[in-house]
């Protein structure tokens, strides 16, 4: 009895990272390792950044660490499915300055077979969802949440708080702008007029509004 054997190929299945928490908590550090294991396995990568983040380099993604790695500078996601035909990792920081057809960029990546890596946070300094951030996180296959440490008493952060006057939910800064915060130091501040190093003791204020 002569069968012919079926051969059946695949072919290589794609997927999607997300990096996601506070400011200063190591999310462009930790992409910019994982970009650089890909090339040690000599694997062609790309990187890319939205313009409207400048603030330290103009074609560089840069952690706070002072980390660095080659980036390419991007107006709308639609350009980063453009420029990555020939890649087989795709790094992209600062996913929360992307409108949300970010998200469909990231699954037709991973559709063709891509490895799709976003760092971003997922919460903006009101402490809620910051999109297109909480649509990643609901089709990746892997997720990192990564914590940085509170300014006032040193606990795990995973809160931005905005310490300047500016309302606005997009503001690009660093240490000028924003602090790590816990989420018992966490003041949600919607005029942004905030000291710096401002401590709160809400088991009192609740006393005390009684």
């Amino acid at each position: 009895m002569n069968e012919s054997l079926q051969i059946r190929t695949f072919k290589r299945a794609g997927h999607i990272e997300v990096i996601c928490g506070s400011m200063f908590s190591g999310k462009t550090e930790e992409l910019i390792r994982r970009i650089r294991r890909a090339q040690i396995a000599k694997q062609r990568v790309k990187v890319f950044k939205p313009r409207i983040d400048d603030r330290y380099s103009e074609f560089e993604i840069v952690s706070h660490s002072e980390q660095t790695f080659p980036s390419e500078v991007v107006i709308d996601a639609s350009e980063i499915y453009e420029k990555s035909f020939e890649a087989e990792v795709i790094g992209i920081d600062e996913g929360q300055f992307f409108e949300n057809n970010l998200v469909e960029v990231c699954q037709n990546l991973a559709d063709s077979g891509k490895r799709v890596i976003v760092a971003g946070l997922d919460q903006d300094y009101k402490a809620l969802p910051f999109d297109p951030m909480p649509q990643l996180l609901s089709i990746a296959e892997y997720i990192t949440k990564t914590l940085a440490v509170c300014v006032i008493c040193g606990a795990p952060a995973n809160r931005t708080q905005r310490i300047s006057t500016n309302s606005d939910q997009i503001l690009v800064g660093a240490g000028n702008h924003y602090e790590a915060r816990c989420r018992l130091h966490h003041i949600v501040n919607t005029d942004g007029n905030l000291p710096r190093g401002t401590d709160i003791k809400i088991g009192k204020e609740k006393e005390n509004a009684e």
